[in-house]
């Protein structure tokens, strides 16, 4: 038999590195960023056309680089980071692997420019697709500007990959905010077809965040503070009134650098201690300064999961840390020691443990997935259903908003459950329903109609209000606006990061408009990573969980029984838009088995 290995094409195996490293515009983004902030910068714009797709180019004042380091730096594994395996424990850079620069130019046209402080001239590099075009002195400014030019030009299957740029924006200022609030000694902004979305002047911490997020976020920060012997923590979180639905503004830093970790952010829920609404996050942006000899940063290309000596002990320390912090400002009751003068001295510190801690997460099976799944679970639902009483007359309203008082209900028992839960009879034993669940399917199927048929109405505010965003947000807001209008809405752009709501769905007639729409903007980020949806998909689904009755809301049997019949008659009442059950069934020869007594 002839051989049959052989040594990939550099070209083929620079791409399949490349993809490692560069997924999508964010991900140049980053790299770049990162690299200005490696070289000393404190001023820094990035310019976008068609969210990154034709153009993402980078602009910084730092150290600029040599005639033979703008060549070398697009080599593979070409770094100034380190030297040798030890320096892998003792980084606090952005960058160090060597990886960005190379896998960017294997996928794109890039065009750099470079210079020293001290040189009268610079370098001008062209490099397509790993190969260099040119290379020349130029006249420029000190520092470096790079522009990557059509993402993935020789990667279709890639480029084909990426979604809408409402989306892909999205993820450029969620990668802009992370490296904006790291260092807020640098000036930063960020433009995107020739609209300055950002511009962020030095400050410091408290004031980057409002300027990132709004100046509503001055009164939700409660500053945290604490240092031990082996780290030190700061930053802010939120008070528990402004928790969101959504895991939206939550950020942990570790010597600088943003890291996802859900296991520290159960620590910082947990210390909230019952003070947050069921299904609601804290906002938080906590920095974590530690000895690099004691985390490894090389876990992963986007260096956003790193590994601690001791998980452990930090999680200890956040979680009581945010405590005192909540204590301090008299938001949660006091701690029953001091802390400051304990944490240095507990035990964990001092003989941190070896052991490596397993967070493990669970698995959602989304709608397209579920077929086979309901038709084994849910078999004879329709057959069930027709045994049900019937009502002589649905009423019209909003379920939300139904009167006790409506006739022409005929209501059977049915009984809740923990406010949480409806059990109602069936003909072959007994159904229970998750009302929130339920609510969402049915709030889904109706926006999505109200999209399709592009009917709606409006009840109009007497005063109009105002809802100010983020500029990310409205970036966003300003696509969806066409949409959210059908639905009901009545909004207006007012300015750069300004909307006037003039009227809302009569549903929501009673509701807080602008904390609605909050929560929308924030569900919609959310459900944009679900690359099954189109966008009148996500915001049915993210309206109709924002608008949905929550778990613990005590129903009257009328509106049970409505709940029931509207659910019974949605497309696909089995599921919620998220792929959850809405309800289960259960047969009376099981109830029955239970209560058999031994023989």
């Amino acid at each position: 038999m002839s051989d049959i290995i052989r040594l990939l094409p550099d070209n083929i195996a620079n791409q399949i590195a490349a993809g490692e490293v560069i997924q999508r515009p964010a991900s140049v983004v980053k790299e770049l960023l990162e690299n200005a902030i490696d070289a000393g910068a404190d001023r820094v714009q990035v310019i976008i056309k068609d969210a990154g797709r034709t153009l993402i180019q980078v602009i910084d004042n730092g150290c600029g680089m040599s005639v033979t380091d703008a060549r070398t730096c697009f080599e593979k594994h070409a770094t100034s980071k380190i030297r040798n395996a030890d320096d892998l424990f003792a980084i606090r850079t952005m960058g160090f692997r060597g990886e960005a620069l190379a896998s960017i130019a294997a996928i794109a046209q890039v065009e750099m420019k470079t210079r020293l402080h001290d040189e009268d001239l610079g370098t001008f590099i062209i490099i397509e697709g790993f190969e260099v075009k040119s290379q020349e002195p130029c006249q420029t400014a000190e520092g470096t500007s790079i522009a990557v030019r059509n993402l993935f030009f020789n990667v279709p299957a890639r480029r084909n990959f990426l979604k809408s740029n409402t989306v892909e924006l999205r993820h450029i200022v969620d990668e802009f905010e992370r490296v904006a609030l790291a260092h807020s000694q640098v000036f930063f902004s960020l433009q995107h077809n020739g609209v300055e979305l950002f511009h962020l002047n030095k400050a410091n911490l408290r004031q980057r965040i409002i300027h990132l997020f709004g100046n509503n976020y001055n009164e939700k920060l409660v500053p945290i503070e604490e240092q031990t012997s082996v780290t030190r923590l700061s930053g802010f979180i939120g008070k528990p009134d402004s928790a969101r639905k959504t895991r939206g503004e939550q950020f942990f830093f570790v010597n600088n650098r943003f890291i996802r970790s859900p296991y520290l952010q159960h620590a910082v829920i947990n210390a909230y201690d019952q003070m947050l609404p069921d299904g609601h996050y804290p906002l938080y942006v906590i920095f974590i300064e530690i000895d690099p000899a004691r985390i490894d940063v090389n876990v992963h290309p986007t260096k956003q999961e790193i590994k601690f000596e001791d998980e452990r002990i930090i999680y200890t320390f956040i979680q009581a840390a945010a405590r005192h912090a909540l204590a301090q400002y008299s938001i949660a009751p006091t701690l029953d020691f001091d802390q400051d003068p304990t944490f240095a001295n507990l035990p964990a510190f001092i003989h941190p443990h070896k052991e490596e801690t397993t967070v493990t997460t669970g698995f959602k099976v989304m709608p397209s997935k579920m077929n086979e799944v309901e038709k084994q679970a849910f078999p004879d639902w329709k057959k069930e259903r027709s045994s049900w009483p019937k009502q002589d007359e649905i009423s019209s309203k909003t379920f939300p908003e139904l009167d006790d008082a409506d006739e022409g209900l005929t209501v059977s028992t049915a009984f809740q459950v923990h406010q949480r839960y409806i059990i109602s009879q069936i003909r072959s034993g007994y159904i229970v329903i998750d009302q929130q669940a339920a609510h969402e399917r049915i709030l889904f199927e109706r926006y999505l109609k109200h999209l399709h048929d592009k009917k709606h109405h409006s009840q109009q505010s007497l005063f109009p209000s105002t809802l100010q965003v983020s500029p990310g947000d409205a970036a966003l807001m300003q696509d969806l606006l066409p949409e959210i209008n059908q639905l009901g809405f009545d909004i207006q752009p007012f300015g750069k990061d300004t909307f006037v709501i003039h009227g809302v769905p009569p549903e929501l007639e009673n509701q807080d408009e602008r904390k609605v729409l909050e929560e929308l903007i924030e569900q919609c980020k959310a459900d944009q990573a679900d690359l099954k949806l189109n966008k009148h998909e996500i915001l049915a689904k993210s309206l109709a969980k924002s608008n949905a009755i929550q778990a613990g809301r005590k129903l009257s049997n009328q509106e049970m029984r409505s709940l029931i019949d509207e659910l019974f008659a949605c497309q696909t009442p089995y599921l919620s838009p998220a792929g959850h059950h809405t309800f289960v069934t259960f047969e009376l020869e099981e109830l029955a088995r239970q209560f058999q007594r031994p023989q």
